[in-house]
C-alpha cells in the first residue's frame, strides 16, 4: 500500500471518527502500517476495498479507531513544563488546597499511555514538594482507552530511552535496574490510580486541582469533538485549578472558562470567579501555522 493511497484513505476515514487529518500528518505512517496488517487479515487488496467493507460492517470502525492511537511518550517529556509545574503551579495549587481545608491534592492525567506522565507528576511531588506540604496527600488519576497500555503502566517498567530527560538523582532515588529496564520503586507508584476510560465518552468522578490533557484531544480530535472534550475537562476542574495541554496545541477558538497562566507552556487556569473569564476569547482565536511541533504523545 503506497503512502499516497493511505493518505487519501485516512483523509476520507478520519472525519468519520471525529479525528483530524492535520494532527496525523507527522505520524500517519504508523497508522498505515496497522491498516496494512488489517487488510492482510481480511484478505482485502487495499484501502479501495476497505472502504466498502467499513460501510458494510459498522463494527469495523472500532477496529480502525484503535489503529489511530498514538502513544509516543517519555518521563519528564517537555521538561520545562514539569519544571514550571514543580516551581510554580503545584505549590500554588497546594497552598490553595490547604487554605480551603482540603485533605488531598488531586490530579487527572488524561490519555496517560504507559504511565509516563502520571509517574512524572508523582516524582515531581515526592522528590520536590512533599517535604513542603507533608500534610497534603497527592493523588493522580490516570486514564486511557487502551487496556494493554494501562497494564504496562501498572508495571512501572521503562527502557532507558524513555527516561533520558529524568535527572540522574531522580533515577538513583526512584528506580531499580533490571537489565535493560528500569523499574519504578513501589513507593513511587503509590497515589497513582490507572483507570480504563475513553475521554471522548466519560471522565473520572470528582473535582481536580490539576488536569493534564497533552498531545491528544487538541492534536488528533476534530473541531467539534475537541470542544466536547474541553467541556468535559473543565467540568472536572475546580475553580482556581490548572489545565495543561501540549506545547504545540491551542484551545478551540472562542472558548471561555480558563485563562492563560503560562500559555507559552500550554498552562491555563480556571478563574476563581467567572468575571475573570473576560478577555480569554482573544487569546484563543489565533491558531498556530502548524500544530504539534514534536511527535505527539498518545499512540
Amino acid at each position: 500500500m503506497s503512502g499516497a493511497v493511505c493518505r487519501t484513505f485516512l483523509q476520507w476515514a478520519l472525519p468519520h471518527l471525529e479525528l483530524d487529518w492535520l494532527g496525523f500528518r507527522r505520524v500517519h505512517r504508523q497508522v498505515c502500517k496497522r491498516i496494512a496488517r488489517r487488510l492482510g487479515e481480511l484478505r482485502l487488496g487495499g484501502p479501495e476495498q476497505y472502504r466498502p467493507y467499513l460501510e458494510a460492517h459498522p463494527e469495523e470502525w472500532r477496529v480502525l479507531d484503535s489503529f489511530c492511537r498514538i502513544s509516543v511518550s517519555r518521563l519528564m517529556r517537555d521538561r520545562a513544563v514539569f519544571e514550571r509545574l514543580a516551581g510554580v503551579v503545584l505549590p500554588s495549587l497546594a497552598a490553595a488546597a490547604l487554605a480551603r481545608g482540603a485533605h488531598e491534592l488531586r490530579c487527572w492525567s488524561a490519555g496517560c499511555a504507559s504511565g509516563e506522565e502520571p509517574y512524572t507528576l508523582g516524582l515531581v511531588w515526592r522528590l520536590e514538594l512533599a517535604a513542603r506540604f507533608p500534610e497534603l496527600p497527592f493523588q493522580v488519576v490516570a486514564t486511557d482507552v487502551d487496556r494493554q497500555l494501562l497494564e504496562r503502566a501498572a508495571a512501572g517498567r521503562y527502557r532507558r530511552s524513555s527516561l533520558r530527560e529524568v535527572p540522574p538523582s531522580w533515577l538513583a532515588a526512584a528506580f531499580v535496574c533490571h537489565g535493560e529496564w528500569l523499574e519504578l520503586r513501589p513507593e513511587f507508584r503509590q497515589g497513582v490510580e490507572f483507570v480504563e476510560q475513553d475521554i471522548r465518552e466519560t471522565a473520572p468522578d470528582g473535582d481536580f486541582d490539576l488536569i493534564l490533557c497533552r498531545n491528544l484531544a487538541f492534536t488528533y480530535f476534530g473541531a467539534t469533538l475537541r470542544r466536547r472534550v474541553l467541556e468535559r475537562l473543565l467540568a472536572g476542574l475546580r475553580p482556581g485549578g490548572g489545565l495543561v495541554i501540549g506545547l504545540g496545541e491551542r484551545l478551540p477558538p472562542g472558548v471561555m472558562g480558563v485563562a492563560p497562566w503560562m500559555p507559552e507552556l500550554g498552562i491555563y487556569r480556571r478563574p476563581e470567579s467567572p468575571q475573570l473569564d473576560v478577555g480569554f476569547r482573544v487569546v484563543c482565536e489565533t491558531e498556530p501555522a502548524a500544530r504539534g511541533a514534536e511527535q505527539p504523545q498518545r499512540e
